[in-house]
């Protein structure tokens, strides 16, 4: 009533939120901006692999988006496919770099198009580049890179054949302690293998998902001031 009297507005929850969104992706960006990413050398601008010292190209979109009181990262699961190295896995929208893309960004935006159906030229906002990362536990020779992109809250998401599920996860449970979890690799052949990883309801996020995400969070983690 005092406020009313004085001819003051009050802003509404809804906008406490949205201002409380764009200070943490403000700083997001800040973050991504003070820093220069690590750009792998030489790899296939055809996306088939070359010899030793030329590997194949691949981009991933971290998308994120106000959910509630907080941001979330969407976070996919792959179909399950015969001969491919990561069916069924937790991942990040992205996929190999085609001969009609011009540069590793537009990769990220047309795989993020047709997995997800999220169009981050029209909708989207490019936050910046994380550290280019490749591949361990004997998984195909590539580079992926990986851009960070903001979305609006309704933001739909369209799944195509090669996703099986979408799942929006709370950056701030990332970064917690509760995330933490171990993923036991069994290859074909030799010793079962452990990685670091990251736990979400029933699902598990390892491998170079894990990794990117980790490089997101030592920027995205801390929140600003509220």
């Amino acid at each position: 009533m005092l406020a009313a009297k004085a001819g003051l507005t009050l802003p509404t929850r809804s906008d406490a939120v949205h201002e409380k969104s764009e200070r943490r992706l403000e700083s997001i960006t800040r973050g991504l901006a003070a820093r220069s990413p690590i750009v792998a050398e030489a790899c296939s601008p055809e996306g088939l692999p070359g010899s030793l010292r030329e590997r194949a190209c691949a981009s991933v979109a971290l998308v994120v988006r106000p959910g509630g009181s907080e941001l979330e990262l969407l976070v996919i699961k792959r179909a399950t496919f015969p001969n491919d190295p990561w069916s069924g896995h937790m991942a990040l929208p992205g996929g190999r770099r085609a001969p009609s893309d011009g540069s590793s960004v537009a990769t990220a935006m047309r795989e993020a198009l047709e997995e997800v159906g999220l169009d981050l030229a029209c909708e989207g906002r490019l936050l910046g580049q994380l550290d280019d990362v490749e591949p361990r536990s004997g998984a195909p020779a590539i580079v992926v890179s990986s851009f960070v992109f903001a979305v609006p809250e309704d933001a739909t998401v369209r799944l195509n054949h090669e996703v099986a599920l979408a799942v929006w996860v709370p950056v701030d449970h990332l970064a917690g302690p509760g995330s933490a979890a171990e993923h036991v690799h069994a290859p074909p052949s030799g010793t079962p293998l452990r990685f670091p990883a990251f736990g979400y309801q029933n699902h598990v996020i390892w491998g170079i998902t894990h990794r990117i995400i980790t490089n997101f969070l030592d920027i995205a983690g801390a929140k600003p001031d509220q």
